[in-house]
């Protein structure tokens, strides 16, 4: 929920709304017009019309009159689009009597049916001391600060989205009758095309009459020069459309239908502020620019530029200290959850331990240190160690150690595969293979070294062996393997001895 102020400040008088928004609705809470007659001063005035729930306001809007502003059509070729901010500057420098870096800007390009077409840019122009002086005036008479400077006229094309008439693919004009000024904008497809302010309103009337309906039309006239069609509707708001007689009087002066502005869609509009709220729909539409589906114009840019302070928190500590407490609540509770939920696991793995230590040990241990410690140290052995204590180039090492000085050795083909090594190899003589053979069984790793077949080389007085043998230190292998290695070597020890003891015979 945000709340909003909207502040319009115009020659006669001051006219301030304040909106509450929520989800999907907007509501007007309250509507206060002075007559600046009144008051020693604007500020003064302004100081009156805000409610005094102006604490909790969020966003802060205001206007800028008409005759201290310039509202520009620009066009531009099709391919200004990706250069627009650089281009816009020397276009409106062209069409401005003082310099451009004595004022603020703000622009939006208009929609296009194609992108070959060529490119129209809505501008607003104001004097940068014209738009700080409104800002510190806003300042000074509500104690706030503004949010967005609009242009009076282009403001008007924020109720859109609130006033379904105004939706349409047009053109239609809606024309803010005030003492001094009336500001007309002309929307398509609810989006603001062309904005005029002219000299004139109610101030004077019935003298005035004419000379404003003559305004009316050269806008009419400065709207069709730009390419704008005849509008379908002229919609009449501000104090001039309560004024009897005024929709018949500019209907026959303009040959045009003219009738009241519909009322906005908007909560807390009742039948007894119907009329205040007639006469401010200038100053609702500048709270309704705030709103995310607001498009108008803001001449706060450059060194004007808003930047939002922290002091908007204040109405918010509640709302945060709220939410705080609930993240803190569901953070506490999700963890009591989930270590409920790990002390239920323990205390099943601690039962199924139980289970288990009573079958297989006959006691029951739910303690799984104390049911380590039961079993014994041998079953808790860490794995081994996967990587081999030898590779291919270790077994060439070991070959070339068992290859004697005085024998020329030649390996063809060398296979390690698996802890098996198969080696291709070619000597001089037969007896150089079995000499080989009996140096490689004296490496510790080697197990089960044999000469698989022998052939002699073709087209050469040399031998070919295959030789195979195992890859194996001690400690390593199956328990399968150290039984087998341990018969294999006591085998060779008796084998040893028996010549021995026939000797001694």
């Amino acid at each position: 929920m945000s709340w909003l102020l909207g502040i319009d400040i115009g020659h006669q008088s001051v006219r301030v709304v304040q909106l509450r928004t929520s989800y999907r609705h907007v509501t007007l809470e309250s509507v206060q017009e002075r007559s600046l007659s009144e008051f020693p001063s604007i500020a003064d005035a302004i100081r009156a019309c805000v409610p005094a729930s102006h604490a909790r306001t969020e966003s802060v809007a205001t206007n800028l009159e008409g005759d201290r502003e310039f509202i520009r059509l620009l066009d531009l070729p099709p391919t200004a689009v990706k250069q627009l901010a650089e281009v816009l500057p020397f276009e409106l420098e062209a069409q401005l009597p003082f310099e451009l870096d004595q004022t603020v800007f703000d622009s939006r390009p208009l929609p296009r049916h194609s992108s070959s077409e060529p490119l129209q840019v809505l501008c607003a122009v104001a004097r940068t001391d014209d738009v700080r002086e409104r800002i510190d005036l806003i300042r000074s008479g509500a104690g706030l600060e503004p949010q967005n400077v609009e242009p009076a006229c282009v403001a008007l094309g924020n109720l859109a989205p609130f006033v379904p008439e105004l939706q349409g693919e047009g053109p239609i004009a809606v024309a803010h009758l005030d003492t001094d000024l009336t500001d007309v904008v002309f929307l398509k497809s609810g989006q603001v095309h062309f904005a005029r302010t002219v000299s004139g309103g109610t101030g004077g009337l019935p003298a005035s009459a004419v000379p404003l309906a003559r305004d009316l039309r050269q806008t009419l006239m400065a709207w069709r020069a730009v390419g704008g069609a005849v509008p379908t509707a002229l919609y009449l708001t501000g104090p001039g459309a309560l004024l009897s007689g005024a929709e018949a009087f500019l209907t026959s002066e303009l040959g045009m239908p003219v009738t009241p502005l519909p009322t906005p869609k908007l909560e807390g509009i009742t039948p007894e502020n119907t009329a205040a709220v007639i006469r401010a729909t200038r100053a609702i539409a500048l709270g309704l620019g705030l709103t995310p589906r607001a498009r108008g114009l803001n001449l706060r840019r450059g060194p004007l530029a808003y930047e939002r302070g922290y002091g908007f928190l204040r109405d918010k500590v509640p709302l945060l200290a709220g939410l705080g407490a609930v993240i803190a609540v569901s953070f506490l509770f999700s963890t009591w959850v989930e270590a409920h939920t790990l002390a239920t696991q323990r205390d099943t793995l601690e039962e199924a331990l139980g289970l288990v230590t009573k079958q297989v040990l006959g006691e029951t241990i739910r303690d799984p240190e104390k049911a380590m410690d039961t079993v014994g140290p041998g079953t808790t052995g860490a794995d081994e160690d996967p990587m081999p204590h030898m590779d291919a180039f270790d077994v060439l090492v070991q070959l070339s150690k068992a290859v004697p000085d005085d024998i020329v050795h030649d390996v063809e083909e060398l296979d390690v595969q698996r802890g098996k090594v198969t080696i291709n190899g070619i000597v001089p003589t037969i007896p150089d293979t079995q000499t080989i053979a009996d140096n490689l069984k004296e490496v510790a790793c080697f197990r089960n070294v044999k000469v698989v077949r022998t052939s002699q080389a073709v087209n050469a007085d040399k031998q070919k062996y295959v030789m195979e043998f195992e890859i194996r230190c001690p400690g390593e292998g199956t328990d399968k393997d150290k039984k087998k290695d341990k018969e294999s070597a006591a085998a060779e020890a008796a084998s040893s001895e028996a010549p021995v003891k026939a000797e001694g015979k």
